[in-house]
């Protein structure tokens, strides 16, 4: 026997299953119906001269009065529920489920108008329509397994109650022996037909099984693909961005070096000028290759202990140079402590949000501070830059994205503060990002204690997805004062420039 190698489907897919087993029931319902109504003539025609024609015709309205109240139920549906989801499916059934075992029930009671009561051979005919119409039930019904089975057995019990009755009560006991075959003949039908409904039930639950894993199975395929095409274009995006971005510097390389060449009396005025483009492009690639470590998960973590002040003054040594080549303030105010972390990624991360700042403001200054919170530790950095638009303070964490109206966003590829918010998210310490247009910038990294291994799972985890980039929380307002009283001369204006 061939293995079933269909996989298990999730709650909501079971849901959804049992949703188009109703739908499905629904859908033959009316079929159903008009033969169960051609079938109340054909009744009333072989008994007409066996039975009490009162008690007849009483049956054929009472059946008929069934069959209008389930034709009400199935445009009730059709106009309610025939459009709606999984959910509103199951509910209707819940609340109109009944109609099926009562109209059983007036069925079962014909048994009351033939059995032991007309000739044998009408009473075969009545028994070749009872079991006709418990067979096209089976293909009516059993899309759904409870409703088959209320209608089944009520059908069934409903017939043996009356044959019981007529046996033992009206009888005495005392009537044909062949009605006991009746009864024995009858009672396997049902379980027969039970059985059958069963196993015609679970065809239709397999069918739609595999429907709902294929359509799963689509939509992983069209999300792949969509993701495959977004690489594609975000590859493109990439490489014209890298070509224009690192041709500039190069192209400036090569004319000042011929510059040189040419006037080497100039080499005062022409070498600085060399050294600033050769870190525009050293800095292209630090970012490029920081992008190659995180994606391919080559990224190593060492946690530990280190002193915060020395990070923040380590950090000024290399980007205070910038901050005075653009004529800006730059202040570092570094309280003593220690922050459990990894130094390296944790001062790629204050680096580039240092660096940007530098890069936005053309005016005022940078305030780098660390303070103490109730919270744990926090590093700010503060700028009076050209700010940032709220429409923008989510997509500055996309890769190779830049604002289109700040100036000088022609260099870089977009991927300083991509690569910060995926290193915080590794390290596991919030970035908080408050910002007005033409006011400033505040950056605050908490630097909660690092769990390395929760870290080394979030770094594995970050090269499977990497859109799980973690966005900045728009946190309580920024304070005026980030720092102390005692901060260094210079410091109010650019708090005051700050304040929000």
């Amino acid at each position: 026997m061939k293995p079933d190698t269909t996989s298990p489907i999730d709650t909501a897919g079971t849901q959804w299953v049992e949703g188009e087993l109703v739908r499905s029931l629904m859908r033959t319902q009316r079929n159903t119906q008009l033969l169960g109504l051609m079938l109340i003539p054909v009744f009333i025609g072989v008994l007409w001269t066996d039975a009490p024609r009162a008690a007849l015709l009483l049956w054929a309205a009472a059946t008929a009065i069934m069959a209008a109240a389930r034709f009400r139920v199935i445009r009730r549906y059709g106009r309610e529920v025939s459009g709606s989801g999984a959910a509103e499916h199951l509910d209707f059934l819940r609340r109109y489920g009944f109609i099926w075992p009562l109209s059983a029930v007036c069925w079962g009671l014909t048994t009351v108008l033939f059995f032991d009561r007309s000739p044998l051979s009408d009473q075969f005919v009545c028994w070749l329509i009872m079991a006709g119409l418990a067979m096209f039930s089976i293909n009516g019904l059993s899309s759904h397994l409870p409703t088959m089975r209320r209608y089944l057995d009520t059908l069934a019990l409903t017939a043996l109650a009356v044959m019981a009755w007529r046996m033992g009560v009206e009888l005495g006991g005392h009537g044909p022996g062949y009605h006991g075959w009746m009864v024995l003949l009858l009672v396997t039908f049902w379980q027969v037909l039970r059985q059958a409904g069963l196993r015609l039930h679970e065809t239709h639950r397999k069918n739609y099984e595999l429907q709902y894993s294929n359509r799963q199975l689509i939509e992983s395929l069209t999300r792949q693909t969509q993701a495959a095409l977004d690489a594609v274009e975000i590859k493109n995006r990439f490489l014209a961005s890298a070509a224009h971005d690192i041709r500039q510097p190069v192209h400036a390389l090569g004319l000042y070096a011929d510059w040189l060449g040419s006037e080497p009396e100039l080499v005062h005025d022409i070498a600085p000028k060399i050294v600033e483009s050769t870190k525009a492009v050293n800095a292209l690639f630090d970012s490029l290759f920081d992008l190659v470590r995180l994606d391919s998960g080559k990224i190593r973590l060492k946690i530990e202990e280190l002193r915060l002040d020395k990070l923040l003054h380590d950090l000024e040594l290399q980007y205070r140079p910038l901050a005075d080549a653009k004529g800006l303030q730059f202040r570092v105010h570094a309280v003593p402590g220690t922050v459990t972390s990894d130094p390296i990624l944790l001062q790629r991360i204050v680096g580039n949000l240092i660096s940007n700042a530098v890069k936005y403001t053309d005016r005022g200054g940078v305030l780098v501070a660390a303070r103490m919170t109730r919270s744990g530790p926090r590093i700010e950095i503060w700028d009076t830059g050209v700010g940032i638009a709220p429409s923008y303070q989510k997509e500055i964490f996309r890769e190779f994205y830049k604002v289109p109206s700040h100036a000088g966003t022609e260099e870089g590829f977009g991927l300083g503060l991509y690569i910060v918010g995926r290193l915080c998210n590794i390290l596991g310490h919030p970035l908080q990002l408050q910002s007005k247009p033409g006011r400033g910038t505040v950056f605050r990294l908490l630097v909660y204690p690092t769990d390395p291994r929760g870290a080394a799972e979030r770094a594995t985890a970050s090269t499977v997805n990497i859109k799980a980039t973690p966005m900045p929380i728009l946190s309580e307002p920024v304070e005026a004062d980030p720092v102390s009283a005692s901060s260094p001369a210079g410091e109010p204006a650019l708090q005051r420039g700050l304040s929000y």
